[in-house]
């Protein structure tokens, strides 16, 4: 291994890769356009990027959600459990489950697609924590038949054409395609459907995040988001905020903080985009003061200010 090589797998070891970062290794830089899609949504097709592919060596935990098609032989890891695989298989990767594979052999083909959670909260309809595909301690790895294969290449096939398109909704179409790789999985293993949570820890982070996500139906600018605070989740979930944020932490690799803050800059960008509110409304709707104080948040999580990241839209 090379110094450069190195230097990533004690960085990364160290921290959560961010998709910005995935762009930065594999592909030499991050596109100041992506930042602007619906939940930075992308797809590949694998013998296109394996060029750098010995850099998911690296074992970590990424802040985004990977789909991939993978034609051919490799060893992915899950957590510390490793998986062979061979033919065509269908994979799910996700921020809660450090994961990594072997270098992609030449001959390799495929597709993935790789995007952040914004991607299905701009819906308000499907969570995809709730969904048990990502429960914690399910590696979601399925070997797929003929029939299977051919369904799923054409569905992968769809949203890398869709992708370079100008149709205004082209993401409410790929994001059907995506619901369709989904909920196939979960249909090809139902023992899944109904997992229960394995410890207190996990019962714990399923019950912050589900309780973080619901608060997020913001209809009126005269309403106002409650929960900002670990101390205000630790109230609300009857435990103490040290053992909040070291379970927090500990299951999926983010602070409850990073969690908390993330959501609601998420949500700003949504009220931004799909919304008539001024910029003061939404600061006042995500539980801000003052207009100020939003827009120090918001740059600090986004880049740049409210005002810009709207015009830009």
């Amino acid at each position: 291994m090379d110094y450069f090589c190195h230097v990533l797998v004690v960085y990364f070891s160290q921290n959560m890769e961010s998709l910005e970062e995935f762009y930065q290794y594999k592909f030499d830089g991050f596109s100041g356009q992506l930042n602007k899609a619906i939940g930075q949504f992308n797809v590949f097709r694998i013998e296109d990027r394996a060029r750098r592919e010995a850099l998911s060596l690296v074992h970590v935990r990424r802040n985004f959600y990977k789909v991939m098609l993978y034609i051919g032989e490799n060893v992915f890891h899950y957590g510390d459990e490793s998986i062979k695989v061979s033919g065509k298989t269908l994979l799910f990767f996700h921020p809660q489950i450090p994961y990594s594979y072997h270098k992609v052999e030449e001959g390799t083909t495929g597709f993935f697609c790789v995007f952040k959670d914004e991607f299905y909260q701009e819906n308000f309809r499907l969570n995809l924590g709730d969904l048990p595909l990502f429960a914690p301690g399910v590696p979601p790895v399925y070997s797929l038949n003929v029939e299977q294969a051919i369904e799923v290449e054409s569905i992968f096939r769809r949203m890398y054409q869709e992708i370079d398109t100008s149709y205004i909704y082209k993401y409410e179409l790929i994001r059907s395609y995506l619901n369709q790789l989904l909920f196939m999985a979960m249909k090809l293993n139902p023992d899944h459907t109904h997992l229960k949570h394995a410890d207190a820890g996990t019962r714990i982070t399923a019950q912050f995040v589900e309780m973080l996500e619901r608060q997020f139906l913001i209809e009126f600018s005269t309403e106002r988001l409650l929960l900002r605070t670990p101390k205000d989740f630790a109230g609300k979930l009857a435990v103490h905020i040290n053992y909040l944020n070291r379970i927090i932490k500990k299951t999926t690799g983010k602070t409850t903080s990073e969690h908390i803050f993330s959501r609601i800059a998420s949500e700003a960008k949504i009220l931004l985009k799909h919304t008539q509110w001024n910029v003061s409304e939404i600061g006042y709707a995500l539980g801000f003061d003052d207009q100020a104080h939003f827009n120090k948040f918001f740059k600090a999580q986004v880049g740049m200010n409210p005002t810009s990241y709207r015009t830009d839209i």
